[in-house]
Parts: C-alpha cells; sequence; structure tokens
C-alpha cells in the first residue's frame, strides 16, 4: 500500500485502474468494469460458466483456451452475423441470447488484465458491477467481518492517443453502488473519503440510473456501434445474484461456494 494515497486508514477503499489498485492494495479486490467485462463476467457466471480472464487478445488468447477445452470469446462485431449472434463475445446481451457454454476465454485489456493485477498483488478478486452490486456488497461484507480489507477498483477507459486513464461514468457509478449497499449494512464508518463519494455519487442518480447509463460517453459509445441493449443490461441493478469470484485463473459463484 502506497502511503496517504493507499487510504491506508480505511478499510474500505476506492480508486482508478491498476496503479490505484496497486496503490491501496487490499485483501480483496473489486473489479468494476460496467461497460461491459463485469456485467459480461456475471451474465456468464450466473448461468453456471467458468469464465477464464485473459488481458490479450492474441496467441495466448488462443492457447488458454486450448489449455481449458474453453470458448474462446471473440469481438463484439465478429459475434453478430445476419442480424443474430453467433458466438460468445464482451456483449452481455449477446451472451443472453445464447445457450451458455461450460467454459469461456475472455480476452479484455482493462477488466481482465487489472483482474490479473489484483491477483499478483495478492488479492482475492472478484467482480462487481450494477447488475450485481447487492450481492458483491454482502459478500464483501463478510470479508469485512474477516477482518479483511476491501479496495473497490473502478476500471476506466483509455484515452486513444496516449493511453491514459480516462474515468467513465458508468464505472463510478457501479463502485458507487456495491458502496452504497455496504453503508447501508451498516458498514459506513469504515469507508474512506473517496470511497463515500462514489457511494453518494450513486444515491444521487439512482433514480435515474438506466438514462444516465445511456447518455453517458460509455454509453452513447456502445450505442453507436449497435450495442445499446448492452447498456440496458448493464443498468438493470441487482438482477443478479451471483458473485464471480476468481479461483485458480477462473471467475466462478462465490455466492455458491
Amino acid at each position: 500500500m502506497d502511503g496517504v494515497f493507499g487510504q491506508g486508514g480505511h478499510d474500505v477503499r476506492l480508486d482508478w485502474g491498476p496503479v490505484g489498485a496497486a496503490a491501496c492494495g487490499g485483501d480483496v479486490g473489486v473489479v468494476v468494469d460496467v461497460l461491459s467485462f463485469s456485467t459480461t463476467v456475471t451474465v456468464a457466471v450466473e448461468r453456471g460458466t467458468r469464465v477464464h480472464p485473459c488481458p490479450w487478445d492474441d496467441e495466448r488468447a488462443r492457447a488458454l483456451a486450448a489449455e481449458h477445452d474453453a470458448v474462446l470469446a471473440v469481438g463484439r462485431l465478429e459475434a453478430v452475423r445476419d442480424g443474430a449472434v453467433v458466438a460468445p463475445s464482451l456483449s452481455p446481451a449477446g451472451l443472453l441470447a445464447l445457450d451458455p457454454v461450460e467454459r469461456l476465454v475472455l480476452p479484455s485489456p482493462n477488466g481482465s488484465a487489472l483482474a490479473a493485477a489484483l491477483t499478483l498483488a495478492g488479492s482475492t478478486v472478484v467482480a462487481g458491477c450494477l447488475r450485481n452490486a447487492h450481492a458483491v456488497a454482502t459478500w464483501v461484507a463478510g470479508a469485512l467481518d474477516d477482518g479483511r480489507t476491501v479496495t473497490v477498483v473502478a476500471a476506466g477507459e483509455r484515452w486513444t492517443g496516449d493511453r491514459s486513464l480516462r474515468p467513465a461514468l458508468e464505472d463510478h457509478l457501479g463502485a458507487g453502488a456495491v458502496l452504497s449497499h455496504l453503508v447501508s449494512a451498516g458498514h459506513g464508518d469504515r469507508l474512506s473519503p473517496e470511497a463515500w463519494a462514489a457511494a453518494a455519487l450513486f444515491d444521487a442518480s439512482a433514480g435515474r440510473l438506466r438514462r444516465v447509463l445511456h447518455d453517458c460517453v460509455g454509453g452513447q459509445e456502445l450505442a453507436g456501434r449497435g450495442f445499446a441493449a448492452d447498456v440496458d443490461v448493464a443498468a438493470d441493478l441487482d438482477a443478479s445474484t451471483a458473485v464471480p469470484l476468481l479461483v485458480d485463473g477462473a471467475f466462478v459463484d462465490g455466492a455458491r461456494t
């Protein structure tokens, strides 16, 4: 944990991206990438799929799929043909249109890379989003009761020019939803000011969450590419009881283990 920047005086912290995750540390790391890694993982896990996150979309991803006899997710556009979804991808709505697979390798340079970085740092990793915010908060509350510290990491996006972090409203809201549920469960005094602010942002937006998600930059970007349905799935607050927990390199439902 990186001194004052690690929010070490608090059991529950909030920061952004891999640098923020490394600074805050934490026994538990909650990856929040609402559009769409965390939401896609949640949809897959709630349907019984083991999800192997992969930071790369190249031969290494293909090798990982072969190693685990898993289906390799493709790009969103590649997954759709003649108006029908034909293969799994990072599209959560697309996954819901397909029969679930047993094992899925999910390349993602953002959410998967963050999960890998947290694992290397020694954190237990779960995936959180709006869709499973209450379930994740309940699981995290149990970790806090066991004396563990928690860092909620909003993934954000990357600027195309210099690849620097671009904070994303949808991830701030997803993190805030988990944290707001923690406050409601009586853990508010354990939150850092940064975590408190995220919870307050969610509370202020909860009454028009779907509209905010569609109107924000990330929602408009997906809709412009023809994937507005993914925003609807992501905005379905507390629709899932799944808690994707990274175990031996794959996300499984921690609520069932």
